[in-house]
């Protein structure tokens, strides 16, 4: 859909003129330790998400997670909805952000929940990755209102919970709800920081699986005597480096996986325990038991079945070959890749919407781990998602975490640029 020149300059120069604003709602939300985990202040963030979005003429929905096991008295999971009609309800375009932020951890300069803005930056927890995303997403709606244009279709933006530890219940526990779900949504930007002139078209599969090997507890003068179950780990993890990892790292997808390095297959070693608390007083013993938890991310063209039975035929491979040897895999948590169709109209309007702004052509890009597009294309069959917004990636959880105002701004004009386009006028 083609729009009038002075339409595209009238919602441009009301971003502009709300640059302070958009700054001040970022900082207001990083104020708001929304720690995950354990889940703090929740409900606190999402009113004020409902708050702001209601003074922008949305109809507002909070939802609860009932049912979920992280949903409790102490850590409510709240979630909120606001929806914005246009002449007709359809199509629908839909903006979801994820409030909740991990750990401050060390190494910090400024308060990470202060909202400092200095230089051109607004530091804080949380400030890329991506409260500054969902104040893109309600200044890009609100910005087409002050221009006075008239949508043909419906505008919805979320304030969604516990991405950062699967999202199951944010999104996907509304997407099972059938709140979000293609018979009400058709486009979906999530604004997360991929960086402001790219264009995230999917990710990477997960497969979390842990390890327990069994051996037998013996006197630790006599280690002969016993079955030493951190030892058989070692023997589990070395097989893994020397036979498994050199055969992911030759697979490559075709999928536009950043940084380079994660077009290949990866194993991390996320923890391992075994056998006695190192804190403490120790007692001679041989280590009966010990776990691990792993994260395997496969590509695309991989596919879960193949992945996991390549670890099972290894597993099965190095017990046969090492005496009193004994394992159990359990599967912990299982993500299928995603990925945009070619001819999405949400990636074209993202395009068209990024050349005008920022004067050059979007690039494309796939996301080396996940986000909550897995949970609206798995469970609430939309295919037409994407994830764009303000922020460099490589600063999301790191100390000193910050988003350029300018980059804020500019993804801003470029959502509502693609809301236009998108809603219709």
């Amino acid at each position: 859909m083609i729009h009038s020149p002075a339409a595209v300059d009238r919602v441009l120069t009301a971003v502009e003129s709300a640059a302070d604003e958009i700054v001040d709602f970022t900082a207001a939300l990083i104020r708001i330790p929304t720690v995950n985990p354990p889940g703090e202040f929740y409900a606190d963030c999402a009113r004020l998400i409902g708050t702001r979005l209601a003074s922008c003429g949305f109809e507002i929905e909070y939802h609860a997670a009932e049912g979920r096991p992280e949903h409790t008295v102490a850590h409510p999971r709240l979630n909120v909805i606001g929806t914005r009609r246009g002449r007709n309800a359809r199509p629908t375009v839909h903006l979801n952000g994820h409030f909740d932020v991990v750990p401050a951890g060390a190494g910090w300069s400024v308060d990470p929940f202060g909202g400092v803005v200095r230089d051109g930056k607004i530091y804080g927890r949380g400030s890329c990755d991506m409260k500054a995303g969902i104040a893109a997403a309600v200044y890009a709606a609100e910005a087409i209102r002050r221009a006075d244009i008239a949508l043909g279709g419906s505008v919805e933006i979320s304030g969604t919970v516990d991405e950062e530890s699967g999202g199951f219940a944010g999104v996907a526990w509304l997407a099972q709800a059938r709140r979000l779900t293609a018979d009400r949504i058709d486009h979906v930007i999530i604004p997360e920081p991929l960086n402001v002139d790219r264009i995230c078209i999917g990710h990477r599969g997960v497969y979390w699986f842990e390890i327990e090997t069994h051996g037998r507890i013996g006197h630790g003068s006599m280690p002969f005597l016993g079955v030493n179950a951190i030892e058989h780990m070692g023997v589990l993890i070395d097989r893994m480096r020397r036979d498994l990892l050199p055969a992911m790292a030759s697979r490559t997808t075709g999928m536009p996986v950043v940084p380079d390095a994660a077009r290949h297959a990866t194993l991390n070693i996320n923890g391992i325990s075994g056998g006695q608390p190192v804190d403490g007083i120790q007692t001679p013993c041989v280590a009966d038991s010990c776990r691990a938890v792993f994260d395997r991310r496969f590509l695309i063209e991989e596919g879960f079945d193949a992945t996991k039975a390549e670890i099972e035929t290894l597993l099965d491979s190095v017990a046969a070959q090492t005496p009193q040897l004994r394992y159990a895999l359990r599967d912990l948590m299982t993500v299928h890749p995603v990925r945009t169709p070619d001819n999405s109209p949400v990636v074209g309007a993202l395009s068209a919407g990024i050349e005008q702004v920022l004067g050059r052509k979007a690039a494309q890009v796939a996301s080396p781990g996940t986000y909550d597009h897995k949970h609206f294309d798995r469970i609430a069959g939309i295919r037409d998602c994407v994830a764009y917004g303000p922020g460099i990636l490589d600063l999301a959880h790191q100390p000193d975490e910050w988003c350029g105002v300018d980059d804020l701004v500019n993804a801003t004009k470029v959502l509502a640029l693609s809301i236009l386009e998108l809603a219709g006028t």
